[in-house]
């Protein structure tokens, strides 16, 4: 699966544990209605967010988790889900599409205007 947007938020690496880490990844779709989503990333994935920034318009692919829990005092049963990154690429952002220049801006073609009658005759069909 895959999430497009651009990123809100980019976390610090958390030590959960000796061998543990995350960090976090919050991306706003952008679609009718956008949605900001937290993206979980482990371990030696967390290296991937050094080279990114606020604003930039990524692609980034996930794995959906989930997980049981039960309480031991109580007995009650919990479930959890997470969003967990593996994969994060760079989109073309409007600064890149900003270096062309505008198709609107462009003049339409013109006809020679050095052409006189007689040329038109010349015409092999």
């Amino acid at each position: 699966m895959e999430i497009q947007g651009s990123i809100k938020v980019i976390g610090e690496v958390q030590e959960i544990s000796a061998t543990f880490k995350k960090r976090e990844l919050v991306v706003t779709t952008q679609e009718q209605y956008p949605q900001t989503i937290s993206v979980e990333f482990v371990q030696d994935k967390t290296d991937l967010l050094n080279n990114f920034k606020l604003g930039q318009n990524v692609k980034v692919n996930i794995n959906l988790r989930g997980r049981e829990w039960e309480n031991p005092q109580t007995k009650e049963v919990k479930y959890f889900n997470t969003i967990q990154g593996w994969r994060i690429e760079l989109l073309e952002t409007k600064q890149e599409s900003e270096d062309l220049p505008p198709l609107d801006n462009l003049s339409p073609f013109e006809p020679a205007s050095d052409t006189n009658d007689e040329d038109l005759d010349d015409l092999p069909f």
